[in-house]
């Protein structure tokens, strides 16, 4: 049997951009992508704080160092330029796994600088 536990979060992200004519999906400064060990096209959770929208997609790759948070297609509806957003990422463990698995957490300042990692 395996069990659904978090991989990753990104936590307090602010949106930055919003891009309602771009196919789906959500993109990423590169650096972020990389602290949270998350996957170019791996499935998200996107979790607005301002309006309790929760949405799936997959991660596309944004500048390094950009900050860049971009909500593109029709996740572009869920969310505004300055909306805080928590990014979570989900992984499948077998049973005996579960007590080994550290999920990689990083919190963000307001220009989704890293604050703190975990």
């Amino acid at each position: 049997m395996f069990v659904k536990l978090m991989k990753s979060k990104i936590h307090e992200a602010t949106i930055t951009e919003s891009n309602l004519d771009y196919e789906g999906s959500i993109t990423i400064d590169e650096e972020l992508i990389e602290k949270a060990g998350l996957a170019i096209g791996e499935e998200v959770q996107v979790l607005n704080k301002n309006n309790g929208e929760r949405l799936e997609t997959y991660v596309i790759k944004g500048e390094r160092g950009s900050g860049e948070i971009c909500l593109n297609g029709p996740a572009a509806r869920k969310g505004h330029i300055g909306d805080k957003v928590i990014i979570i990422s989900y992984g499948y463990y077998k049973k005996e796994e579960i007590d080994k698995q550290s999920p990689k957490i990083i919190l963000l300042n307001n220009k989704n600088e890293i604050k703190n990692s975990m």
